[in-house]
């Protein structure tokens, strides 16, 4: 299956609720800017996973990675988007950027291997 990322403003967040003895779900919303108009989505939290919004604010920019998820039933169609993975976007931002290497100053040691380049360009 397929996964996705964006990134938006926290707008609300919906207290877990125990659909049975054995499931719980929780929802929250973000609000996407989209030119002169705001887009409001949903996403849902499940089981263990309904804590990752706990430390989260209303109003800070969040990146969530989540998967489509639909069903049909008695002739009806439902869709959610099942959040997987909920962080601010400055935490998000930091994890995905290459990792700091703390220099001393010197060149690339001999072991080093060279960079080899495949293309015909001439410089």
């Amino acid at each position: 299956m397929t996964s996705f990322e964006i990134e938006g403003k926290l707008h609300k967040v919906f207290d877990t609720e125990n659909k049975t003895s054995s499931f719980q779900a929780r929802e929250f919303v973000i609000e996407i800017a989209d030119g002169n108009y705001s887009q409001f989505v949903k996403f849902q939290l499940v089981q263990d996973r309904c804590a990752l919004v706990d430390n989260l604010k209303e109003g800070e920019i969040i990146k969530v990675s989540f998967d489509l998820r639909g069903r049909e039933w008695q002739g009806k169609y439902f869709t959610n988007l099942n959040a997987w993975r909920v962080e601010q976007a400055q935490a998000a931002t930091a994890k995905s950027a290459p990792p700091a290497v703390e220099g001393t100053g010197d060149f690339p040691s001999a072991t080093d291997e060279p960079a080899s380049f495949d293309d015909d360009l001439p410089f």
